[in-house]
């Protein structure tokens, strides 16, 4: 317990003491619950406004231990504000928070302010009183059935689809959909909602999408499904791309019961769900999910466990399920259910590999795949470009000198972008115009190396120039990637023109492989997949083979469309690796086989999910003052690591050592079980913030526990 006192506050043993979670500052060692008095005691959950140094700021009346007696020359700060028309926040919340924070190693105040709507902070008494009248729970009527023209039209489902509900229905969980692209997942998760809402008139749903880009699309399905049973409020989505005002209104709709509904990206699996019956994680291998500033906690994860707390039901869905989930199937912690078969006949897409060796020499599309292509456009069908790297080129080379476009502020280049002419650093946005001349030895001839979205779609442009659709129409070529969605609304915009088929041909990165339901798409191409092969990551292969996957699941969707066509879809991977195992599984679309080797390879290095780690980071203005604190906690915790079987890596600089003019370094930790590692980090805690005061070089240091990228 930390006091906040002060020699003006009333005296604390005329008044209640509350204990309150506040987002203290990372840097000092005040991360536990803070004592202040009021008039009165507060039930827990109850959101307040207490200061705290000179500032005010938001906090939640904790459920604690009672205090113990405070010396009588200890006088407590006075509560500032009570938000007394918000009901508390649910114990079970609570719950949430205190395991997040214990399991992740931070204070219970950052995750729990973490957990709330910013706006929260600033709202009076009166304003939140007007948006709890907007947001107050409606009469619940009971479900129409016979919903005008509005609802969605609900199909029959397949026979798997039927088998999946049922277990599901009859089963407790959690459950883990293994489900080909275009089987029915969502309408499997539309289905279960419906039923766990229609059965208990006050149950709550959380459907979680690792993307804001998915949020639109499904949150229009659900409304349509769902609006005519339960009202125009019954579904809400929360993600970081909402408004201030937006968020607070969803989030009040959720935590008073309004919405039935909650449809968000990761940072809703820490709302307030007081009646909560079913979690549903799509897309639940997806990277996303792992919070990567901040706490860095794993969506999935406490999806997992707030449903079993609760006693919610939980689905997991993937059609290429994360190693860790695959292994707890496989351990019999999660029950799997299969959907191997797409919906309305639709056919899985042929595999072609295609021998980037054999080609000439600095192709970037191989002329198969461009007559192919031009085969389809002229047929009226449409076509996806995958590159998992935007920009014109990655770097800008001169050929004299050796000069490379190096960011002068981080271990890495600047993107060449062509269409404005500019360099610009991903990790640190630095940006500036490209050189006439290199400004080593003045060569006016710098080269592009390496291949990006721009230049891609370049390339298409030429290729495609004299092409013309069924309706004689010149072939249109379009771009989705981080530089293309920047405003507001061009990224739905940009889908449309694809569902519309005002767009031909779709170059795009990841962030267009997954979730999309084009159904004019027959062909995929995945033009430079090979670097994932020989990445140092060991999650790389598995990552690529469900980029691969999901993207080749985006032809063929429409099994009408392709009758029409008499056509097959087809995923075309341009690579010079064609024997390697990965791509041999992904011709027969065998992730089970994929999974049985990854998983093998892992037990027998030791890798997750048969160990389990966490991550120290440090940053500082050198290399070597980040290095010394790492080292210097490794010192310190070496004794008891050893007695409870943690085994502490020396550090070493990450793969981008320097941003922004910040060296950063890591030390990893490993443990065969999860216990034995959480007991030696929260030992270990104490010690490390006694080891910033040392090392006061150092900027900041975190621990990264269950890390995905190493």
């Amino acid at each position: 317990m930390t006091t906040e006192s002060s020699p003006n506050a009333m005296d604390g043993a005329a008044a209640a003491v509350v204990q309150v979670a506040v987002h203290t500052p990372l840097h000092t060692r005040v991360g536990g619950l803070l004592s202040y008095s009021h008039t009165a005691p507060l039930p827990a959950g109850t959101l307040v406004r207490v200061p705290l140094g000179a500032r005010q700021l938001l906090g939640v009346v904790w459920d604690a231990a009672p205090a113990l007696p405070l010396p009588a020359q200890v006088q407590l700060r006075a509560v500032a504000s009570v938000l007394q028309p918000l009901p508390p926040l649910p114990a079970s919340w609570q719950r949430l928070v205190a395991f997040t924070a214990r399991y992740y190693q931070r204070s219970v105040g950052e995750v729990a302010t973490m957990a709330l709507p910013p706006l929260l902070r600033k709202l009076s008494t009166e304003q939140l009183q007007r948006r709890l009248q907007r947001a107050r729970p409606a009469p619940k009527a009971p479900p129409d059935r016979h919903a005008g023209p509005e609802s969605e039209k609900i199909v029959a489902l397949t026979a798997e689809q039927q088998t999946v509900c049922e277990q599901i229905e009859s089963q407790s969980g959690p459950f883990l959909v293994y489900g080909a692209t275009g089987s029915g997942k969502t309408e499997v998760y539309l289905h279960v909602v419906q039923q766990a809402l229609a059965r208990d008139p006050q149950a709550q749903a959380l459907v979680l999408v690792p993307e804001i880009n998915l949020t639109p699309q499904l949150l229009e399905r659900f409304q349509r499904r769902f609006a005519p049973l339960w009202g125009a409020q019954a579904v809400v989505s929360l993600h970081s791309g909402l408004t201030e005002a937006q968020r607070i209104n969803h989030w009040l709709a959720a935590h008073t019961g309004q919405a039935r509904i909650v449809l968000g990206t990761r940072m809703a699996v820490l709302a307030s769900l007081p009646y909560l019956a079913v979690i549903v994680v799509d897309e639940e291998h997806d990277p996303s999910f792992k919070q990567e500033e901040g706490a860095r906690y794993s969506a999935r994860d406490l999806a997992l466990w707030r449903g079993r707390d609760v006693g919610a039901k939980v689905i997991l869905g993937s059609a290429t399920p994360s190693l860790e989930s695959w292994h707890a199937c496989e351990q019999g912690r999660y029950q799997r259910l299969d959907m191997p078969s797409r919906v309305g006949a639709a056919q899985l897409p042929t595999v072609r590999l295609l021998h980037m060796g054999q080609q000439p020499k600095h192709t970037v599309l191989a002329a198969p795949l461009l007559q192919a292509i031009v085969t389809r456009v002229q047929r009226g069908e449409q076509v996806l470009v995958l590159l998992n790297r935007r920009g014109y080129a990655p770097v800008l080379f001169c050929g004299d000198c050796g000069w490379k476009s190096d960011c002068p502020h981080c271990s890495a280049h600047q993107v060449f972008h062509q269409t404005d002419g500019r360099l610009r650093c991903h990790h640190c946005s630095a940006s500036q115009r490209v050189p006439r001349h290199c400004p080593g030895c003045g060569n006016p001839d710098l080269l592009p190396l390496g291949h990006g979205t721009q230049q891609v779609q370049a390339q298409l442009e030429q290729a495609l120039r004299n092409v013309l659709r069924p309706d004689g129409q010149p072939a249109c070529i379009g771009r989705i990637d981080a530089d293309t969605t920047q405003g507001a609304g061009q990224l739905q915009a940009q889908l449309e023109a694809m569902h519309s088929g005002a767009v031909d041909v779709l170059v795009g990165t990841q962030m267009v492989a997954k979730g999309h339901d084009f159904r004019r798409i027959t062909l995929v191409a995945a033009v430079q997949p090979d670097s994932a092969l020989y990445s140092s990551d060991f999650r790389a292969p598995e990552r690529l083979f469900a980029l691969l996957m999901q993207a080749g699941g985006r032809a063929g969707r429409d099994a009408h469309f392709m009758a029409r066509q008499d056509s097959r879809p087809e995923l075309w991977i341009q690579t010079l690796a064609p024997q390697h195992s990965l791509y041999q599984c992904l011709l027969q679309h065998d992730y089970p086989a994929f999974a049985r080797q990854q998983l093998q390879e892992r037990q027998q290095a030791a890798m997750p999910p048969f160990v389990f780690q966490a991550l120290v980071r440090a940053d500082a203005k050198t290399q070597e003052q980040a290095q010394r604190f790492l080292q210097a906690a490794a010192d310190l915790g070496q004794t008891y690591a050893q007695a409870v079987g943690v085994f502490i890596y020396p550090p070493i600089p990450l793969a981008v050592q320097r941003v922004a003019n910040v060296e950063r370094a890591q030390m990893l930790l490993e443990c065969s079980h999860r216990g034995a590692l959480q007991k030696f980090l929260q030992a270990w805690q104490p010690y490390l913030h006694q080891l910033r005061t040392q090392h006061r070089q150092v900027q900041r240091w975190l621990v990264d526990v269950d890390p995905q990228t190493l």
